[in-house]
């Protein structure tokens, strides 16, 4: 009982904080919590602020506990909403929420030219700008032989003690994992990570940190984001990346999702920021920034250092499935894999 009413309190001072500053300030407003950085989505809210005249009140996430916390949040919160929009980072996340009820379906007007394949087709959630999931790799370990092909080459006795990859329970990670599960098959995906763990893979806090022990050799090699490399070529460090599984079960791809939640306390302004999330500015602001985004539309340019989607071969997932998916690995196989091997 003592616990129940701590995390009333806890959510009672939240909110407190949140618009408790307010005042009598009369200007429209939206809260939107995000599991993008705040560094890529910051920007877009600001630009969005300046066009609609509409204050959005930004909630960030941490970079371990990335969607997961916002979506225990919004979970948390469920009964007396007070977030109006969740923009994720990714679709699981976005699915979960349509399964637990939390979100409320939306088809904007602003979609027209995505496609529809990554998108929740009742409207719960529309996919835009992706990431990519690759493997990274330390130039000078690899300058006199052929970096790695696939993810599963990470468990090659070659690269024993070598490899890393994030917390599979969190972040984009987590729906990596419930992919392989999808396109390799329980038996497979499992044999997948039970052979890093014996090969002596590492499993590290975030994908930064992936990006970070790759490039000072502490690992030679890894799994991360189009995101991180592309902050590792900025920040000139001695990495080099790879699109996996090329000639196999293809690249990952991890779309941003547009989530409308259910019971938004400003569902109009709620529609016209995520109408705007899912504009091509939008995809054309997130494809030059930092983040090197990869436009969804066929008809905007990517960003530079990467090849177009139409070059990469996509690995054919169904992002509807893959939240019961996910759902099952956490509670069972992918949590005590986690356990056994932290």
């Amino acid at each position: 009982m003592i616990f129940k009413r701590t995390i009333i309190f806890s959510v009672l001072c939240f909110e407190a904080i949140l618009f408790g500053c307010q005042g009598n300030n009369t200007q429209p407003e939206v809260v939107v919590y995000t599991s993008v950085d705040d560094i890529f989505s910051r920007p877009v809210a600001k630009r969005f602020e300046e066009q609609s005249g509409i204050k959005v009140r930004l909630v960030t996430d941490t970079e371990e506990t990335k969607s997961t916390g916002l979506l225990n949040r919004l979970i948390a919160e469920s009964a007396r909403p007070v977030a109006d929009v969740f923009w994720s980072g990714d679709p699981v996340r976005a699915a979960i929420l349509k399964k637990r009820g939390i979100s409320a379906p939306y088809h904007s007007p602003s979609a027209k030219g995505l496609p529809e394949e990554f998108s929740d087709p009742e409207g719960y959630w529309t996919a835009f700008s992706t990431r990519a999931r690759v493997i990274i790799f330390n130039k000078l370990a690899f300058s006199y032989r052929k970096p790695p092909a696939s993810v599963r080459d990470l468990t090659s006795p070659e690269y024993k003690g070598m490899a890393c990859m994030a917390n599979p329970l969190f972040g984009t990670t987590s729906m990596h994992a419930a992919a392989l599960f999808q396109a390799l098959g329980p038996v497979g995906a499992k044999q997948f990570f039970n052979d890093f763990a014996a090969n002596g893979g590492k499993i590290v806090g975030s994908n930064g940190d992936v990006k970070d022990k790759v490039a000072s050799g502490e690992c030679i090699l890894g799994i991360t984001d189009t995101d991180d490399i592309n902050v590792a070529m900025k920040e000139g460090l001695d990495t080099g990346f790879v699109f996996p599984d090329q000639d196999t079960i293809g690249t990952l791809l991890v779309p941003n999702c547009a989530v409308l939640i259910k019971g938004a306390p400003h569902e109009n302004e709620a529609k016209k920021f995520i109408d705007y999330l899912l504009s091509p500015e939008v995809e054309e602001m997130l494809a030059a920034s930092t983040a090197a985004q990869f436009p969804l539309r066929d008809n905007i340019p990517g960003p530079e250092q990467f090849p177009p989607l139409s070059d990469i071969k996509i690995m054919q997932v169904d992002y509807n499935l893959l939240a019961d998916t996910l759902q099952k690995i956490m509670d069972g196989f992918l949590k005590e894999w986690v356990d056994a091997n932290s």
